[in-house]
């Protein structure tokens, strides 16, 4: 018969303290992790070689083709990060395995083209297989290299150093911190080339039309109701004009002009509301007897979040877009920012 709780005594809980215990030491583990890792990538600024990044900006600079990358394991998965950051900050880059280059995959690879190896040994025989190839074809070859004394080193037109002390692992075998140095490295390499380009956010948005980043880089240009669109009506109409503009343009809200067409003021769904409130004389007015004067604006070029910050602040649900001469040329509504899902 199996022993009752009572018998088992202390081995009922002892699992639990011992995994109790188990995750204490697996958090300071995971600790030491972090801190191996900080600290391979502050050596590697600490001896960073100003000269072999600048050469290696260079030939990115001056590549007419395509920046193409390459490693073997969790090396090729950093180049494969790598080539993504590239493509989606103005650099056509793509990944090749070099393993499946030497079945018909090296054709990828043409004149014009830069390569970027990431290798810690600076040995692995599949991407050094490469170097006839690249040598033939006249291809700049940077490497992330972690042994500077190593044949991919040496071979490379731009050996740049992304050697580390120690792996996180505690067998000293798997690519941690090797990984994370190359990874930094690469990112060093996107976007310092970002910037020597002027890349922009109009540029990046183009490349992001979907996800987070497309959403964040979005203009106000881009989603505003536009000409026709736009209500408007000038100061010095009644009442009734400027509930058949409203009525029109569906808005819930109009512009008010002056005689040289500036925006003045807006009048929305509650100024008249309230102004119903008032009684009927009040219904007599004109538009510029009860709008509301110096509006919120926003101009065209701002960002999509802009506008959306100015209306949370203002707890307002539309928002005018003016020129620079003052007038208005569109209106952004809070639905039109809940079609972009950015709400």
């Amino acid at each position: 018969m199996g022993k009752t709780e009572e018998q088992m005594g202390k081995s009922v809980d002892s699992p639990l303290v011992g995994g109790q215990s188990r995750r204490g030491g697996a958090l300071q583990f995971a600790r030491e992790v972090l801190r191996i890792e900080a600290t391979a990538l502050s050596n590697l600024a600490e001896r960073f070689d100003e000269s072999a990044f600048d050469r290696a900006l260079q030939h990115l600079v001056e590549c007419r083709g395509r920046v193409v990358c390459t490693g073997m394991g969790k090396s090729g998965i950093i180049g494969k990060k790598l080539a993504g950051t590239l493509a989606s900050t103005g650099s056509p880059a793509f990944f090749l395995h070099p393993a499946e280059a030497g079945h018909g995959d090296l054709g990828m690879l043409v004149e014009g083209d830069v390569l970027i190896a990431i290798s810690h040994s600076g040995g692995t025989k599949e991407v050094v297989a490469l170097l006839p190839a690249v040598k033939r074809l006249g291809v700049p070859l940077i490497v992330l290299v972690g042994n500077s004394d190593s044949v991919l080193a040496r071979e490379a037109d731009v050996a740049i150093d992304a050697g580390i002390e120690k792996e996180a692992c505690p067998l000293g075998l798997v690519p941690t911190a090797s990984t994370t140095a190359a990874l930094a490295l690469g990112d060093a390499l996107a976007m310092a080339l970002l910037d020597e380009r002027g890349y922009s956010a109009d540029d990046l948005a183009a490349v992001h039309p979907r996800g987070g980043i497309g959403q964040r880089l979005l203009r106000v240009r881009q989603i505003m109701h536009r000409e026709e669109e736009v209500p408007r009506i000038d100061a010095t109409e009644p009442l009734a004009s400027v509930v058949a503009e409203m009525s029109r343009k569906g808005l819930g809200m109009t512009s008010v002009v002056d005689d040289t067409g500036a925006l003045i003021g807006i009048i929305t769904d509650g100024d008249l509301r309230r102004l119903l409130e008032r009684g009927p004389d009040a219904l007599e007015g004109i538009a510029g007897d009860f709008m509301t004067q110096n509006p919120t604006c926003v101009r065209a070029e701002a960002l999509a979040t802009e506008a959306l910050r100015l209306m949370e602040e203002g707890k307002i649900t539309s928002l005018m877009v003016i020129d620079q001469d003052g007038r208005p040329e569109g209106v952004v509504h809070l639905h039109d920012l809940w079609r972009t899902q950015m709400i």
